[in-house]
């Protein structure tokens, strides 16, 4: 996948991870996209943390669709918890 490919994968991804989580994430376009590319590789790491690959959660894997959104809320919900303890 080109790069064309993975900057409308992480928008579609972060747009319906950011809509499935409730609240209100104050995240543009950018942030969004980098969200769901962000949480392509999250979902990469928790597919290699199941499998139980020795090694394996520390190697850079993209994942699925799937794996992409649930890394992507993975995401929202650690960066709302460090924002919370911030206040």
């Amino acid at each position: 996948m080109g790069l064309c490919g993975w900057i409308v994968f992480g928008f579609f991804a972060g747009l319906i991870a950011r809509a499935i989580m409730p609240g209100k994430q104050g995240l543009g376009l950018i942030a969004t996209t980098l969200l769901g590319i962000g949480g392509s590789f999250v979902g990469g790491m928790l597919a290699s943390l199941l499998r139980g690959r020795p090694g394996g959660l520390f190697e850079l894997r993209s994942s699925g669709f799937i794996g992409a959104i649930i890394g992507a809320i993975v995401l929202l919900m650690l960066g709302e918890m460090l924002l919370k303890k911030r206040r």
